[in-house]
């Protein structure tokens, strides 16, 4: 089951696109090469083509940590389903998982949310999105040390504290202070409850 991720920056206009624009195509490429898998277009908006479903949430939340360590943030609709026709450019391509993220994505500013999942089947639609709305109400107000551990964390899961530590350039004690501050254990298990959710889907 694809995924794929579309979003714009917040605050862009406040800011020089250079200081965001290189990491940001930097972490996507992670995740695939563009224009097939990734690009950015219109100035501050992207898509991301994910083929697991069930790592969107992971992907989404680095994206997040990664923008408000550089004090920005995304709005980043998820959609849920199939792709039926695949081009040289996401942007050309299609498929349900698509149309599903490209509404999801038309809602967020009414709904005044930054992250949001969708696709056909409701009820999972409803759960996760209830666990988003609580789970943002502490990574929205991530400051950028904070986004900072979370992005190096995420990216590095097998490292010690001490060895997150020595990346961030502080030591093992305020890493596990920053851990407690970014309530990163609760936010591993909304991943991990998403990932069970959507490997139930069929």
């Amino acid at each position: 089951m694809h995924s794929i991720i579309t979003g714009d920056i917040i605050g862009s206009r406040k800011s020089k696109s250079i200081d965001w624009i290189d990491g940001l195509k930097v972490l996507l490429s992670k995740f695939g090469s563009t224009p097939k898998n990734w690009e950015i277009y219109r100035g501050d908006e992207f898509q991301l083509e994910i083929n697991d479903a069930s790592q969107a949430i992971a992907i989404a939340l680095q994206i997040k940590a990664f923008l408000k360590s550089i004090k920005l943030d995304a709005r980043m609709s998820i959609g849920i389903g199939s792709k039926t026709y695949t081009a040289q450019s996401i942007s050309e391509s299609n498929g349900s998982a698509f149309v599903f993220s490209g509404e999801g994505f038309n809602r967020l500013k009414k709904n005044k949310i930054n992250l949001s999942v969708n696709s056909e089947y409701k009820e999972f639609n409803t759960e996760i999105n209830l666990m988003l709305r609580l789970g943002l109400t502490f990574m929205d107000n991530w400051t950028a040390q904070l986004a900072e551990y979370v992005l190096v964390a995420m990216q590095n899961p097998d490292l010690s504290q001490e060895e997150i530590g020595q990346k961030l350039g502080i030591n093992q004690a305020a890493v596990s202070r920053r851990r407690k501050r970014a309530n990163f254990d609760v936010m591993l298990e909304s991943i991990v409850f998403y990932i069970e959710k959507t490997k139930q889907l069929k």
